[in-house]
């Protein structure tokens, strides 16, 4: 049955273990996937803030392109200036329009008093109101054309305004894909300085609504992950900093949480297996001791009844003695059973006395070949007893003493202490242990003999252990030599 236990015990603790390295492996898994898709994503949006200033440069070039063609298309105009009055002038003004009309940029010329005269759908009009206002982008060009000053507004072609309208929306979604990123990253993107907040996501304010909450967040941060550095439409550097996720966080406990349920299953498991063998001896024990008790009650009471018959008759007194001699024993037998069953009463009593009283019994109904030799301090020295129970750990380890020195020897009591425990050390000269009968002499059932229930020892641990809060142990055994059993009680 013992062994049984073991083997379950052993099966439990190599599934958990095995049910712990998948999940530590699928955790592990888990964890890596959720890195890489941090790291892909991280660097989709450096990408991506790259896209955004390649865009924002070409656009710059665009502009600056359309600049120039205005300015030519001014220089161009500024010609006719010079030209005679004698020249073509129906020729110049049909390829200045061809000029205006095949540009994608839209053009609008005026006069000195704002009139338009470009294009030929506005000629006439005042340039004014949200029409002019849609027109001062950009810086006018100045001109004279025969004598009279002329004004050039002009705004970006359609496909620069189209594009850029792109650019606007795209450097809109660089934000909200940081911020709002479909992984649930943790970002704070900070400008160059590092001191103001350009966007958050993910992220409680209260994190970083001051300074020095913001200056610690991002120190938190750039130790998990190093930071990004990308440049925004305005062309400003900014920083991206980002955490791992919560998922990615709460994984690497994972493995801490599965090894602390592990150690919990293996010392429950082992807490039951020991509460079973526990209570099963208990039954044992109590089943045993309530019989004995049981059985020991008759003849005691017919023995006591015989024993006043015969004190009132012609009969000699010796023998009532002896009679009443053995009753005793047998009370003190019942009581030491009845007391296995349940908490005993311990009172303070004088240890030397209450193992003499034992040696007394045992002297006059053993071998004449065993010699009793005794070393009791000098002053009395009282320790929490039962001296039933406590007498009949000394008699059973005495008659094992006996039984290992085949009827002929010494058995040895010394009684020492010091401030806090009293020792009881009781040898023999038998035969000794080996180290593996040592390591089982006080297990329940286990014996040398061939004839035997292996309950005496087992039985005086549990006087000692429980009963009395002490210790025994074997101090010393070496085969061919004799053993040497060691009590500790605790003083008063």
């Amino acid at each position: 049955m013992k062994k049984a236990k073991w083997i379950i015990l052993a099966i439990t603790i190599l599934l958990a273990g095995f049910a712990l390295f998948e999940i530590y492996n699928l955790s592990s898994q888990i964890r890596k996937s959720e890195e890489e898709k941090v790291r892909l994503w991280a660097n989709a949006i450096s990408q991506k803030a790259q896209l955004v200033n390649y865009s924002e440069t070409f656009f710059a070039h665009v502009a600056l392109d359309e600049h120039r063609k205005m300015e030519m298309y001014t220089n161009i105009l500024r010609s006719f200036d010079r030209m005679s009055e004698n020249s073509d002038a129906d020729f110049s003004l049909d390829y200045v329009r061809y000029i205006v009309d095949s540009s994608e940029t839209a053009i609008i010329i005026t006069n000195s008093d704002s009139i338009i005269t470009v294009p030929s759908e506005l000629a006439g009009q005042k340039l004014e109101g949200q029409l002019l206002k849609d027109f001062s982008h950009n810086e006018p060009f100045h001109y004279r054309i025969w004598g009279m000053p002329m004004t050039l507004y002009y705004q970006e072609s359609r496909v620069y305004t189209e594009l850029r309208a792109v650019l606007d929306g795209f450097n809109k979604s660089l934000l909200n894909e940081i911020t709002n990123n479909s992984v649930f990253v943790p970002v704070l993107i900070v400008d160059s300085l590092q001191g103001e907040v350009l966007g958050s996501g993910n992220i409680p304010y209260n994190e970083f609504n001051t300074a020095e909450k913001l200056s610690e967040k991002l120190c938190d941060m750039a130790e998990a992950n190093e930071p990004i550095e990308f440049r925004l439409a305005n062309n400003k550097r900014a920083y991206l900093y980002y955490e791992n996720t919560p998922l990615l966080k709460w994984l690497r406990w994972v493995p801490l949480l599965y090894i602390f349920v592990f150690v919990v299953l293996i010392l429950v498991t082992y807490y039951l297996i020991q509460t079973a063998r526990s209570m099963e001896q208990n039954r044992i024990w109590v089943g045993m001791a309530k019989e004995t008790a049981h059985q020991l009650g008759t003849p005691i009471s017919s023995l006591l009844a015989w024993t006043q018959y015969l004190e009132g008759k012609t009969f000699d007194a010796a023998y009532a003695a002896e009679v009443n001699k053995d009753i005793n024993r047998l009370e003190t037998i019942t009581h030491r059973f009845s007391k296995i069953g349940s908490v005993p009463e311990l009172q303070p009593e004088n240890v030397c006395a209450t193992i003499q009283e034992a040696i007394n019994y045992l002297q006059t109904r053993v071998s004449r070949k065993i010699k009793f030799v005794t070393n009791y301090p000098e002053e009395d020295i009282k320790v929490p007893l039962n001296a039933y129970l406590f007498q009949w750990v000394i008699e059973n380890i005495c008659k094992n003493a006996i039984d290992a020195m085949d009827g002929k020897g010494t058995f040895t009591v010394i009684v020492s202490s010091d401030s806090h425990n009293v020792y009881v050390d009781l040898a023999d000269t038998g035969k000794g242990m080996s180290p593996s009968v040592q390591r089982r002499v006080f297990d329940s059932g286990f014996t040398t003999k061939q004839r035997g229930w292996g309950l005496g020892l087992s039985l005086a641990k549990r006087i000692i252990n429980q009963y009395h809060k002490g210790r025994i142990f074997v101090k010393y055994s070496v085969e061919g030599q004799g053993t040497v059993f060691r009590i500790v009680l605790k003083r008063e």
